[in-house]
């Protein structure tokens, strides 16, 4: 069910933890590297041994302070450590270091796309925390057998609390995928959810009138989903349940009745696992073992400096500026800096925006995906590319040719100019010449014509088809196709 027919409103507060692009870890310098061996990459401080001194890695906490300038947070001026005490087999101190009432960050917001417009999604804080170590189970049933990992314990993590401001699974795509795109720009996370660096824990439920009131049904954690989509259907299928389970009993929300689900992907439902814990339950208190945290001015101004463009600038420039449409832009931004460098670069070549954004966001993308390939691979330069588009304006190359002259640049070292003429495309037509082509045309095609007027769009062809001919295939069709128009209309 759609939100545009369901009997009621979702309500979405997602929090997103994300891994940062560290070298060590959070408090020690043991490696955050993913895939080595287990328990390769521990020591003493991250496994909480007695006696042991953690110390901050500033670069972290750099690359938080990056994260939460572009998600138009607050920085904090003065932040402590708190210890969030639970046991688990995968936490061996019993207590992970994490921030409880004065975040790094506060107050911001993300903005994204959706059917009805920009929608603003505000953010209720962005805090540092360590990772726990990871569980490992034999799922084959013979073993019996759970080992722990603690290579990623200790590993930092940047948790974005949103505020409940999402209202459909479309919003929470559009939302993961900006915040995800974001993170990779500002180069603060790989955000790469199949090894963990980008986690998602969605709070649920729904609004609706009952009885002249309205009512809510009681919220559900469902806890680290895997994937964007994974996310978007467990939303979706959450509010459902909920409706209607509020049907059958009635039970509203209230602060005890908040429960932490799984999705299981494979089923599509999700099942209740415990009674979700509050803030009281982790009996926070500060840690002891960390000197506080002074942000200055400086050090802000130093940050938001080296910060790159943002996907949204990036966005509203090419509107703005390169005059794109907001498709265009938006098609462009979603495919990452390098990709947005390759087209400009193009764009500077040709000085028509529109063309070189045709020619990346189709041509160029269609082979990188054949071919697997990322832009930094493509064998073509922007230049070279630029330099073909300007021989495709000078002679209004018809795009069959082109993409012919565009086969001919990717296997050979050959100038754009060099295959135009040898493909004899370096000839231009005079609109006189092709409207005398075009009423030859329509003189032999009376039957044709009758067709295209009665609707079908098909017999065209037959019209167009003598001017090919005649031109060898090297006629402009756009400017064919208006002048047939035009010379119909007449009939």
């Amino acid at each position: 069910m759609d939100a545009v027919t369901a009997p009621y409103q979702i309500v979405v507060g997602l929090e997103v933890h994300v891994q940062l692009m560290t070298a060590s870890k959070l408090f020690c310098s043991c490696s955050t590297q993913f895939g080595l061996p287990p328990n390769s990459a521990t020591c003493p401080i991250c496994l909480g041994m007695p006696g042991v001194l953690p110390v901050m890695n500033r670069r972290a906490f750099e690359l938080a302070m990056t994260a939460a300038l572009a998600l138009n947070c607050a920085v904090t001026r003065h932040t402590k450590w708190d210890r969030k005490n639970y046991y688990y087999p995968d936490l061996p101190k019993n207590y992970q270091i994490s921030q409880f009432d004065q975040p790094m960050s506060q107050e911001g917001y993300l903005e994204i796309s959706t059917a009805e417009g920009n929608k603003k999604i505000g953010i209720i804080r962005a805090h540092l925390e360590e990772d726990a170590g990871k569980m490992l189970h034999d799922e084959t049933g013979h073993g019996r057998a759970s080992h722990v990992d603690l290579n990623r314990a200790g590993t930092p993590l940047l948790e974005i609390v949103s505020h409940p401001h999402i209202n459909s699974g479309a919003e929470v795509k559009a939302y993961l995928d900006e915040i995800r795109l974001l993170l990779r720009e500002m180069k603060v996370s790989d955000c790469e959810m199949q090894e963990g660096s980008l986690r998602v824990d969605a709070n649920v439920n729904v609004n609706f009138e009952y009885l002249g009131r309205k009512v809510a049904t009681p919220i559900v954690e469902v806890k680290n989903v895997n994937s964007i989509r994974a996310v978007e259907r467990a939303v979706q299928y959450e509010a459902q349940r909920q409706y209607e389970q509020f049907e059958r009993d009635h039970i509203e929300m209230s602060p005890a009745n908040k429960v932490t689900a799984k999705w299981i992907d494979e089923e599509g439902r999700t099942e209740v696992i415990r009674r979700k814990e509050e803030a009281a339950d982790y009996r926070y208190f500060p840690e002891p073992d960390l000197v506080t945290v002074e942000v200055d001015d400086a050090w802000i101004e130093k940050i938001r400096q080296s910060m790159p463009e943002l996907p949204s600038q990036r966005r509203e420039r090419y509107q703005v500026v390169l005059g794109l449409p907001n498709y265009d832009a938006r098609l462009l931004t979603s495919l990452g800096a390098d990709f947005c460098s390759y087209f400009e670069s193009v764009y500077a070549a040709t000085q028509d925006a529109k063309l070189s954004s045709n020619w990346c966001t189709n041509q160029i993308m269609q082979i990188m995906n054949d071919q697997n390939i990322s832009i930094s691979q493509f064998p073509v330069s922007p230049e070279r590319l630029g330099s073909l588009l300007l021989q495709v304006k000078k002679f209004n190359i018809n795009m069959q040719r082109s993409r012919d002259a565009f086969n001919l640049l990717l296997s050979t070292e050959a100038s754009a100019e060099d295959i135009v003429n040898k493909l004899g495309l370096n000839v231009t037509f005079d609109e006189a010449d092709l409207r005398r082509m075009v009423l030859n045309s329509l003189a032999g095609n009376a039957k044709a014509i009758q067709d295209v007027k009665a609707g079908k769009s098909k017999a065209m062809d037959a019209l167009l088809g003598p001017v090919m001919r005649e031109t060898k295939g090297k006629a402009p069709m756009d400017l064919v196709r208006q002048i047939l128009q035009e010379e119909l209309a007449k009939r």
